[in-house]
């Protein structure tokens, strides 16, 4: 799965019909709902507002689409199939359009919708979502440098070092690398079996330009 960094809009037009793409990230429900508003009151004189959003809560994907007046099925559900298409979450998409005069058919809308969609996904950076946890591990002076330069080394974040009388890392590690981990350091001798599972997380990693 991935996400997108930041909001990107893109414009189109078909038929004298202007069509406004806008891409945000959004981070629950409520958010996406909120946004919805904010670019109905933004182009509050367009005609349409179709949308498509895909959000993670709960380690659940929920989705939701609107034609917003439009034929049915010719605007939503085309925009949240690109989006699922692309394997995007935590990702609105609202496209507005202004009529112009010029009847479209429902083909004519389909492919509108889906080029005002796929349009400002082009331009977007997006972020890989990997699953992941975030682990407490107890580790010793003498072992933390090695520990340092592991994660340094195999892109595993640090969040947190503590060192009081029984000293600790938090870190912050994608599954497909916990296995291999924990072999690693178990051969230095780290104590494992009191390691703590704080977390289940998804976690943003390799950010690619124009995905």
């Amino acid at each position: 799965m991935k996400t997108i960094e930041k909001e990107v809009s893109a414009e189109i037009v078909e038929k004298k019909s202007k069509f406004i793409g806008n891409l945000f990230y959004v981070g629950s429900v409520q958010e996406a709902e909120d946004k919805i508003e904010e670019i109905r009151k933004k182009y509050h004189d367009a005609r349409h507002h179709c949308f498509a959003y895909r959000v993670i809560e709960e380690n659940h994907v929920l989705e939701r689409a609107s034609d917003d007046g439009e034929p049915s099925g010719t605007a939503g559900a085309p925009m949240l199939q690109l989006l699922n298409k692309n394997e995007a979450v935590n990702v609105l998409i609202v496209v507005t359009r202004y009529f112009g005069g010029v009847l479209l058919g429902t083909g004519g809308l389909v492919r509108a919708y889906s080029q005002a969609t796929a349009e400002p996904m082009q331009k977007a950076n997006w972020i890989s979502l990997e699953k992941g946890e975030v682990i407490k591990l107890p580790v010793s002076y003498q072992n933390l440098a090695y520990l340092q330069y592991y994660c340094r080394k195999n892109d595993i974040s640090i969040l947190e070092t503590n060192f009081d009388k029984e000293p600790y890392v938090i870190l912050e590690i994608v599954i497909d690398k916990k296995g291999k981990f924990l072999q690693e350091i178990e051969e230095k001798q780290f104590c494992i079996q009191k390691m703590e599972v704080l977390q289940e997380k998804y976690i943003q990693k390799k950010i690619q330009e124009n995905a």
